[in-house]
């Protein structure tokens, strides 16, 4: 198995064929791509692709001033 960044596999294959291969829309790998997001594509043994996206725990920041029941900023 060889794992090369997102962007070098979309460079070589193409918006349209990445997607194909990895069973996403062209405009999912487009967005993917604008927002630098960390992904690696894996080159598995039998020839077929599979992507993982690294992203810290956990994913979304939480404003510390929210209040998670509300959704309304504490006073």
């Amino acid at each position: 198995m060889n794992k090369i960044p997102f962007s070098e596999f979309v460079a070589e294959k193409g918006q349209t064929e990445a997607g194909r291969l990895l069973g996403a829309s062209q405009g999912a790998i487009c967005k993917a791509l604008k927002q630098e997001r960390e992904i690696y594509v894996t080159v598995n043994d039998d020839g077929s692709f599979s992507a993982e996206e690294l992203r810290p725990f956990p994913a979304q920041k939480r404003d510390p001033d929210l209040n998670t029941e509300t959704g309304e900023a504490a006073a």
